[in-house]
């Protein structure tokens, strides 16, 4: 990592890092904690504890300036709290201020920072390199990605007031997509945009003939990928609601392959989680064909993210993996028809 590089991302972490001490101030009970800084994406993550008592521990987000409103944070709570509620799935919780509030805002340098203390769990990120035991790990979230959707179908009348982004074709790969745009990736050449052109056309054709049926889109977590998942023995528990929003149930299978598309254990653990999912909900054979076209999909959407995101993961993965989505474009394009 380059000196220069690394003295970009040092002013956003210092300005962080005193918003997340500000944020606490808003709960009594933390008098005294530290804040220590875990993850810094698209929100800065902290661990907050108080140095003598090391069980006392909680998660602080800060969120970044412009990406949720606060009503959209609080509709993201507000499905965390009924999940937590109705299912038996393991998420961390929203923990209220001093003024009952789940959201504190902290002003800083005129603009407005949504904070939001969780509770702690315990447990650590499923290991790529691991591919047998991320193959059995799949078979449970198969099955834990199902309850969410029967949540989502069981409880829509509550949750439909919930104000939260739409992950459709328009929103990941269309004009103006949430994530920016892929052709604004690193290392698109014109070759390339010529083929990724073809296989985003293909996916919008297909999608738009798959349609918006509610059995198959709904409320969903929408990045399921390893980092936001805690296992704990058998157990796998669900993190950062931060992206929830409206979109197609099988999404979120392709987004729990985020970053490992191209390996070839993928079809093991597609094959493993659509048994895990079929357990708890239907999938019918036209869903299972459709599942490609999901992936390819979030494929894309992470060249744009890759290439207008600067954080370790962005740099990390680089142009190599734009280069190493051509052969799943390729292999997308000949065994996919229209």
């Amino acid at each position: 990592m380059s000196h220069s590089s690394d003295e970009s991302l040092k002013d956003p972490i210092e300005k962080f890092n005193q918003i997340a001490n500000n944020a606490i101030q808003h709960f009594s009970f933390l008098a005294g904690s530290k804040v220590d800084l875990l993850n810094y994406s698209e929100n800065a993550t902290y661990l907050v504890h108080k140095p003598a008592e090391t069980k006392q521990k909680y998660i602080l987000r800060v969120g970044r300036p412009g990406y949720h409103t606060k009503s959209e944070v609080e509709s993201e709570l507000k499905l965390l709290e009924s999940i937590g509620q109705h299912t038996k799935i393991t998420v961390s919780l929203p923990i209220p201020g001093d003024n009952q509030e789940y959201v504190q805002t902290v002003k800083h340098e005129n603009e407005v920072f949504n904070c939001t203390l969780f509770t702690f769990l315990e447990g650590s990120a499923p290991e790529e390199d691991n591919e047998r035991k991320l193959i059995s790990q799949f078979e449970i979230l198969g099955k834990i990605t199902a309850q969410l959707h029967e949540h989502s179908q069981n409880h829509h009348q509550n949750l439909r007031d919930i104000t939260r982004l739409t992950w459709d074709y328009d929103t990941i790969l269309g004009p103006e997509p949430k994530w920016g745009r892929w052709q604004n990736g690193l290392g698109i050449t014109p070759e390339r945009l010529e083929l990724y052109e073809k296989v985003s056309l293909k996916i919008k054709e297909r999608l738009d003939r798959f349609g918006k049926d509610h059995s198959r889109y709904g409320l969903i977590h929408s990045d399921l990928r390893l980092a936001n998942l805690l296992v704990e023995g058998e157990e796998i528990k669900v993190i950062d609601f931060d992206d929830c929003g409206f979109g197609w149930y099988l999404y979120d299978l392709a987004t729990s392959l985020s970053f490992i598309e191209h390996k070839s254990y993928l079809p093991s653990l597609v094959a493993s989680w659509i048994k895990g999912y079929r357990k708890v909900r239907s999938l019918s054979i036209e869903e299972e064909q459709e599942i490609p076209t999901f992936i390819m999909m979030r494929r894309l959407q992470l060249i744009a993210w890759v290439g207008s995101r600067d954080n370790d993961l962005t740099r990390e993965l680089g142009d190599r993996f734009t280069i190493e989505t051509d052969p799943l474009a390729k292999n997308y394009l000949e065994k996919t028809t229209i």
